[in-house]
């Protein structure tokens, strides 16, 4: 039991350090796709990723079998499908609304868990959820409408939660290193296949574009991607979606500390809500459980 705790808190840290690398991205994309196509920045990310994770792991690719192989790709068409929706989303709608739409995946995330796998979901974990939306909708929002640039986004992010999903069913520790080069695979071809009609991903224009695009590429692309494989095949897929919601928290810390943005009221509370989601089904649950043992140890002493 002790193991499969040590396992969990593991993979809860790794995807908070998979989400603080997301948020650092934020100032960074906003930059390179001021001067480049966003599906453009997308492809020449993700080949790159793709090229460097198939090439280091090359020996765990070939261990994996045909099934895990074929859903691997499945996953990464899955993720990249949703990149590309979230991407035309956001030239049609405000960045504050996208990122809160695209937190959508958190409701949808135990939706899907249950309907596909009949995965029980606690009560606590649906009052986290309703937290969290809570939290994101506090932090991001600043006025809604539903508009083409909404829908295409929630229709990334029911994409997003059925990654999560897969994810967390199929994913093995033993095969994380393969699964995760098989999903970047994927995810490029569906970012290169994207810019066809526009003649072929073109290149970033000056170095800067080509230094930021490298760290989104194997920092926040192959790294970020390698560590949530493993991580959840350690946790359930609804407590994964719960603390990966920590990303536009961790995005707003990131702007304010770069001078892009104050720090503002809504920022603070917004992000207690997101973190206090994150505690009730983390941390909470963990306290529990040790405090029978220290109860004895206290009344042994």
């Amino acid at each position: 039991m002790s193991g499969a705790v040590k396992g969990s808190g593991l993979a809860t840290l790794g995807l908070l350090a998979v989400t603080a690398i997301w948020g650092s991205t934020f100032v960074m994309i906003k930059d390179v796709v001021g001067r480049m196509l966003p599906i453009d920045f997308l492809a020449v990310r993700f080949a790159i990723a793709a090229v460097a994770m198939l090439l280091l792991f090359a020996l765990p690719v070939r261990r994996l079998s045909r099934p895990q192989l074929w859903r691997g790709l499945a996953l990464g068409v899955l993720y990249g499908l949703a990149q590309w929706l979230q991407t035309e989303g956001i030239a049609l709608t405000s960045p504050s609304v996208s990122g809160f739409v695209t937190g959508m995946y958190v409701v949808i995330t135990p939706m899907l868990a249950w309907l596909l796998f009949r995965q029980r979901i606690p009560a606590i974990t649906w009052l986290a959820v309703v937290l969290a939306m809570v939290g994101l909708g506090v932090l991001a929002l600043n006025g809604f409408a539903v508009d083409l640039g909404v829908l295409l986004t929630l229709a990334s992010a029911a994409l997003y939660a059925l990654h999560i999903v897969g994810l967390g069913h199929w994913s093995k520790p033993g095969d994380a290193f393969g699964m995760s080069a098989i999903q970047m695979l994927g995810i490029a071809l569906v970012c290169v296949l994207a810019t066809l009609p526009h003649h072929g991903p073109a290149l970033p224009p000056d170095g800067k574009a080509w230094v930021a695009i490298i760290y989104m590429a194997l920092i926040a692309g192959a790294l970020a991607m390698l560590v949530q494989t493993w991580a959840q095949a350690h946790m359930p897929a609804t407590r994964a979606a719960i603390v990966m919601t920590t990303e536009p928290v961790f995005a707003a810390g990131f702007a304010v500390a770069l001078g892009v943005d104050a720090l503002t009221t809504r920022m603070l509370c917004g992000g207690a809500l997101v973190l206090a989601a994150m505690y009730m089904v983390e941390l909470a649950p963990r306290f529990r459980r040790k405090k029978p043992a220290e109860a004895l140890h206290h009344e042994a002493g």
